[in-house]
């Protein structure tokens, strides 16, 4: 099949121009004006962007959390992330504790399998290198896994100790891979933890209350300065807050290859949610926890200068009705995370360009481009450019809608409530094309199950 984008404004990270696309299969083979040449199918964009398709590189799909799993599967999750203009996502396998992490890859791979309604890879999150599993890093490098997550939080669960993740930086190194470190410091706030439940203090506000930015700023600067130590990149998984950010900085300061992405929630949300009556602060429950307001300037003014690189989602969605309510009588029940898969695009946009704070060109920098550099993908990912994957979203920087679990254009996710209820937007992604096919047209689903395909990603090669 062939496709013809005709009279649209072409957006990248680095470029602005009027011109036509020509799509054979699932590459862009043709760019120019008024291009004479026949296909199977046409598109119209004319008035509006085009982008290269979204790069959502942290989702948490189909995860299991505290006795349940995540409300979005493979299925269900792509296809919304397919209406909000992301046409990749980068999901997270889990090593399981005294288990390989190569069986880790067969069950990540078994869950979504056929399912994909876009393309997707995966980053491994590594909890054991006993023995001979820190060999394992390597052939999972080979198969397209060559980014993995460590924890300094979660004891018990996910925490890694300080010579354990030397041990994995400095074999990351020395791989060409990339390590990205959920970066707060769980021994303390465990701490924190027990001292409010033993004051009787169990509201889903008391999730934010103990685990303090101090306690992720802390983290920042432990990890980037052993990634520093053991000489390999980090990247630093949803950074929250200002005093985390600072520290990054500082990092990048000193020469270390230090990156990160913040979330759309740190960007929009803030500490009030928490503050809600009844238990309705709990569909906010993730960690990190939202911030006093005045953290977002500083984020902003993160991605605007580059010390952050990337907006991500943390997408870990979890039922407010019958799973957030599993912590109704204690907060740390409660299952950590939040929807937002589908809105990132439309929320970076109106915050970014929307209001003035950076230009289109940053735009497809932080939601798609650099997301395909850090992680091994681009220039098949993350540009529109010949040669390049027909991974193309037809932008209407006028429409308005207001973002609603009710509204059938912005809703598609899995779960019974919207992180971003109420907002008003202006700029809607309303056709996407996934590797040369229409899977979203004047905002319906046109697409296939299965739609999707595993990138095999290349070496850490940096921005």
């Amino acid at each position: 099949m062939s496709l013809l984008v005709k009279n649209g404004r072409i957006i990248t990270a680095a470029d602005d121009y009027h011109a036509d696309i020509f799509v054979e299969q699932d590459t862009v083979t043709l760019i120019g004006r008024n291009l004479e040449v026949e296909a199977d199918q046409v598109l119209d964009a004319r008035g509006k962007y085009v982008f290269p398709g979204g790069i959502d590189p942290h989702t948490h799909l189909d995860m299991p959390f505290g006795g349940t799993v995540s409300a979005d599967d493979f299925e269900t999750g792509t296809r919304a992330a397919a209406h909000g203009g992301t046409t990749t996502i980068i999901d997270f396998a889990i090593q399981t504790r005294g288990h390989s992490s190569l069986e880790a890859l067969e069950t990540w791979h078994a869950k979504a399998n056929g399912k994909t309604a876009i393309d997707y890879g995966f980053h491994m999150i590594v909890t054991d290198v006993e023995g001979d599993r820190l060999g394992e890093m390597k052939t999972l490098a080979d198969e397209g896994i060559t980014s993995f997550k460590l924890f300094t939080a979660y004891p018990g669960v996910l925490y890694v100790d300080d010579g354990t993740l030397f041990r994995v930086m400095r074999q990351a190194g020395e791989n060409g891979t990339l390590i990205c470190m959920h970066a707060e410091n769980g021994i303390v706030i465990d701490e924190l933890v027990k001292l409010a439940l033993a004051e009787g203090k169990t509201e889903p506000k008391w999730h934010a209350l103990t685990r303090p930015t101090l306690m992720e700023a802390e983290a920042v600067h432990r990890v980037t300065a052993i990634a520093e130590q053991a000489q390999a990149p980090v990247y630093i998984v949803h950074l929250s807050s200002a005093d985390a950010l600072r520290e990054l900085i500082r990092a990048r300061q000193r020469g270390v290859r230090a990156f990160a992405e913040t979330c759309t929630q740190y960007l929009f949300l803030d500490y009030s949610c928490y503050e809600q009556e009844g238990f309705e602060g709990a569909k906010y429950v993730m960690s990190p926890p939202l911030r006093e307001k005045w953290n977002q300037d500083e984020l902003w003014r993160g991605l605007i200068l580059g010390d952050l690189q990337a907006v991500s989602t943390d997408h870990c969605p979890f039922n407010f009705k019958d799973q957030k309510t599993l912590g109704l009588d204690d907060f740390t029940k409660i299952p950590n995370g939040g929807p937002g898969l589908e809105n990132r695009m439309t929320m970076v946009y109106h915050g970014g360009v929307g209001q003035g704070r950076f230009s289109l060109n940053k735009f497809v920098e932080v939601t798609s481009t650099a997301a395909a550099k850090m992680f091994g993908m681009f220039p098949r990912k993350g540009t529109i450019a010949v040669g390049s994957d027909a991974d193309l979203v037809i932008f209407d920087p006028r429409r308005k809608e207001t973002i609603s679990v009710n509204n059938p254009h912005t809703h598609h996710m899995n779960v019974d409530y919207s992180a971003y209820e109420g907002f008003e937007v202006e700029g809607f992604p309303e056709t996407v094309v996934a590797r040369g096919k229409i899977i979203i047209r004047d905002c319906e689903y046109v697409g296939s199950k299965g739609d999707g395909q595993y990138i095999k990603r290349g070496y850490f090669s940096g921005l």
